[in-house]
Parts: structure tokens; C-alpha cells; sequence
């Protein structure tokens, strides 16, 4: 028979749902931030930090978690991530986003940091900054699009260096957002 202390899970090795994030220059941000509580406004949608994806959602431990993602940082370095346009997709996280340029460096970050956590993606990896999370109709995914594009028209093209991966916690189960959380972040060595 079980004694009661020993159904108790270890906090330890209770697994939760973390990503890497590429995490943009302050004062990209700030207008990202400006861009995506605009689209907000008219839209609705949970609030969150404008960022890159480079690995998604993986079940682990905490420390199994901060252990892969430190050394998935050692020897990485800095790169620039350019805007192509902004796009909708077909799901709540990829409602209206920032298609990201898949160049080389962006790629390998990606390729490199799933490596480490021994993340497998069913779909090539396809680099984009959400400015909106919801389950729009594709009429309302249009009219967010096109007001992306009118509450910042130069953002297509826009450039930025990623000197920051951050690890958060992200339980995709809840889409209100509020129990997503920065583990820690790592600044990219300087080219």
C-alpha cells in the first residue's frame, strides 16, 4: 500500500510546455508593441512579448529545460532579422504575423537550438514575429492585415539585429497567455 507522500509529484520532474524566443532590440519592441496593441484594439486577442519563435513548444523538466537551452547559447552569435511582409496564417498563434526573411543565419539559430533540445517540427521551420493571436475569420484576418500595414507601412523590410534568446514558458492549452513566463535569456555573442 502507498503512503500518501509518495503519490505526490516531484517538482522536480514535472514537465512543462517551454520555447526559445529570439527577442528583438528595445526599440523594436516598443514599436512592435505600439503595432500589436493597435491591432488589439479592434481585434482583441491575449497581450504577449513580440518575439521570434527558434524552437516551439517542447514538454520538459525545468532544469532539463534551462540545461539545453544554456548550452544551445554557448557559441551562438548575433544576427540580423529582416521583414518580408506581414501574413496571416490558419491558426490562433499564427493569426496575423511578420514573415522573417529564412536566411541562413536565421535558419541555423532555429536548426541549431532544436538540435539541442532534440525538438522534431512535422513542418520546416518558418520564421515569423505574431502580432496577433486569435481565431479570426479570414475577412477579419484581412482588414488586421491591412491595418498592420497602415499603423506601420515601413515594417515591411524593417531590419533588426537578435542579440537575445530568451527560454519561456508557454502552455499552449492556455490561450489567455497568463501562465506564459521568461525562464531566463541568454545575450548572442557579437559578430
Amino acid at each position: 500500500m502507498a503512503t500518501p507522500e509518495t503519490t505526490i509529484a516531484d517538482p522536480q520532474s514535472e514537465k512543462n510546455v517551454y520555447s526559445v524566443w529570439a527577442i528583438p532590440p528595445d526599440d523594436v519592441a516598443a514599436r512592435l508593441k505600439k503595432l500589436m496593441e493597435g491591432l488589439r484594439a479592434e481585434f482583441g486577442g491575449p497581450q504577449f512579448e513580440p518575439h521570434i519563435t527558434v524552437v516551439g513548444a517542447i514538454s520538459l523538466t525545468a532544469d532539463d529545460a534551462v540545461a539545453k537551452f544554456r548550452s544551445a547559447c554557448e557559441g551562438l552569435k548575433a544576427y540580423t532579422a529582416t521583414v518580408e511582409r506581414v501574413a496571416t496564417g490558419t491558426f490562433f498563434y499564427q493569426c496575423v504575423y511578420l514573415l522573417i526573411h529564412p536566411t541562413p543565419q536565421v535558419v541555423e539559430t532555429s536548426t541549431h537550438c532544436t538540435g539541442h533540445f532534440g525538438y522534431k517540427s512535422s513542418t520546416p521551420y518558418m520564421p515569423h514575429l505574431s502580432l496577433l493571436y486569435g481565431d479570426l475569420s479570414e475577412d477579419e484576418k484581412k482588414k488586421a492585415q491591412e491595418k498592420a500595414n497602415i499603423l506601420d507601412e515601413s515594417i515591411s523590410g524593417l531590419s533588426f539585429q537578435v542579440t537575445r534568446l530568451a527560454l519561456y514558458k508557454t502552455d499552449t492549452e492556455d490561450k489567455t497567455l497568463k501562465s506564459w513566463e521568461k525562464i531566463t535569456e541568454c545575450t548572442l555573442d557579437s559578430n
